[in-house]
């Protein structure tokens, strides 16, 4: 049994155990004493100021007269009292132009007005150096992670009038009532910032279903404004893109390191990885490098396995800019530097099938119409191959799809701050959308034959192929982002020779 004389201490607090921080008032007197002045230049605007400003306009005028609450999120743990490297939410980026790691626990509120809406950033600023969060908090104070922006310097980047973080609270609750504002947040962002909001609505005449309607309302919303980029928003996916080319050609030098390597796959990942860090923010999501029969698995992020020569590597990856846009490009690559012939004629039906998605990929034509036309080729290939249980066009059927039985996944998705970007958009806005200039999206057709699948010739087993590229409509048709990386089999081995001899 415990000694109960014993001091309990917290739970929470025993984590500064190991800690020898010192609190004398003599030390605390010292620490804050004879420090230069902090720079008294203003930061410039950032680049993405004018766009947001435009966008929290069109946000403003969906909801008149109602305080809509956009968090960035808080900083999440990852082991004990360790956290995961931050990234905002994606529709806190998108308002407020904040990339990065910046900043967490941040909210953007924007208040009703006559006119419209008020914004304003509330955020955590920079403590002060008289104060023991400068030297002592290990998860937010200067000693230990950086000195963070102050009021005037985050509102001078993105324009946005700043407040401190622990005014939310009464800002949120402001005129709420039952006659009064409506309040809105965005769900599943920050959990201790949607509790205040409960708070402030809880003498609202609204039950918890229909709160919940609301708030599923505003993210619904924030989603589908990104359906249609902006100038910003596409010079910044060339640049994720740009950057993802050259990762690319940083994993075919490293594939003869892959094939020596125990671990291979884990050569590849860390080569564009580590590429990714060193020229962006990191990768839009976690990078796939598949070699053999692991490129059968959609999402084979593990990447133990061992890359043999020979075999075919699915890469899929993309590097995430500052901004934190990202690119996501897929190639199979033969690892010897050429395909074979098997490996060819499967590579060249998915190419075939991605050229016919390309094909209807224009204003006029439905999103779902690019994933159709390339069911189209898989099917009809499947059936020359003698795989489907039928002919193309009863495999095509919706009471068939038999081919869908080697290529489970769609062929497109918007791209953007989220790699499977504008996800709670309605079906009418996406699936069902006519395709507009300034969509950004993948095609990327794909055939997997697992080494353990009775239903295809033994040469095929084992063997996945994926081509992604990523497509910006214009006002003519299309135009492919990615297409400096070669895609047709020649021009790939063309290309990685070239790129080995360097």
């Amino acid at each position: 049994m415990a000694d109960q004389t014993t001091d309990q201490q917290a739970l929470d607090e025993r984590a500064t155990n190991r800690s020898q921080r010192p609190s004398s008032a003599a030390f605390l007197e010292f620490v804050a004493d004879r420090w230069a002045e902090r720079p008294a230049v203003r930061p410039e605007p950032g680049p993405a100021a004018p766009y947001t400003l435009v966008r929290r306009g069109r946000l403003s005028a969906l909801f008149p007269g109602e305080r809509l609450v956009v968090p960035a999120g808080p900083l999440v743990t990852r082991s004990n009292d360790t956290d995961y490297r931050f990234r905002p939410h994606s529709a806190f980026a998108h308002l407020t132009g904040l990339g990065t790691d910046q900043e967490p626990d941040a909210v953007l509120v924007l208040h009703p007005v006559e006119d419209g809406h008020e914004a304003v950033l509330y955020f955590r600023p920079m403590a002060g150096r008289d104060s023991e969060e400068f030297f002592a908090d290990a998860r937010y104070g200067e000693f230990w992670v950086g000195a963070r922006p102050s009021l005037d310097d985050l509102a001078a980047v993105t324009g946005i009038p700043t407040a401190p973080l622990d005014e939310l609270g009464d800002a949120l609750a402001k005129d709420v009532g039952p006659d009064g504002v409506r309040v809105r947040v965005v769900p599943g962002a920050d959990d201790g910032v949607a509790a205040a909001v409960d708070q402030a609505r809880a003498g609202t005449d609204l039950d918890g279903e229909e709160l919940e309607a609301a708030d599923a309302e505003l993210a619904e919303a924030l989603s589908e404004l990104r359906l249609v980029k902006d100038a910003f928003e596409v010079e910044q996916l060339r640049a994720a893109v740009d950057a993802t080319i050259a990762g690319f050609e940083r994993v075919v030098t490293s594939l003869p390191r892959a094939v020596r390597h125990p671990r291979g796959e884990r050569v590849i990942e860390s080569s564009f990885d580590g590429h990714a860090r060193e020229v962006g923010n990191t990768v839009g999501y976690e990078t796939i490098a598949a070699s053999g029969d692991h490129a059968t698995t959609l999402h084979w992020i593990r990447n133990d396995g061992q890359v043999h020569a020979g075999d075919l590597v699915l890469v899929d990856a993309g590097v995430e800019v500052e901004s934190l846009y990202t690119a996501d490009i897929t190639r199979t690559l033969p690892v010897d530097g050429e395909y074979t012939e098997v490996q060819r004629r499967i590579y060249t039906a998915v190419l075939d099938a991605a050229d016919a998605a390309f094909a209807v990929a224009r204003p006029g034509s439905r999103f779902r119409d690019v994933h159709a036309a390339a069911m189209e080729v898989i099917a009809a290939r499947l059936a020359d191959w003698g795989l489907l249980p039928g002919t193309a066009e009863e495999s095509l059927d919706p009471e068939g799809q038999f081919h869908r039985r080697w290529m489970v996944h769609g062929t497109s998705h918007h791209l953007g701050l989220d790699v499977h970007d504008c996800a709670q958009a309605r079906r009418e806005m996406y699936l069902d959308a006519v395709l507009e200039p300034g969509m950004v999206f993948t095609i990327e057709p794909g055939l997997y034959f697992k080494a353990d699948d009775l239903a295809v010739p033994e040469e095929y087993r084992g063997i996945g192929v994926r081509i992604e590229d990523d497509v910006l409509i214009t006002v003519d048709g299309h135009e492919n982002l990615s297409a400096a990386l070669p895609r047709r089999p020649d021009e790939v081995e063309a290309w990685m020779r070239t790129v080995r001899g360097r």
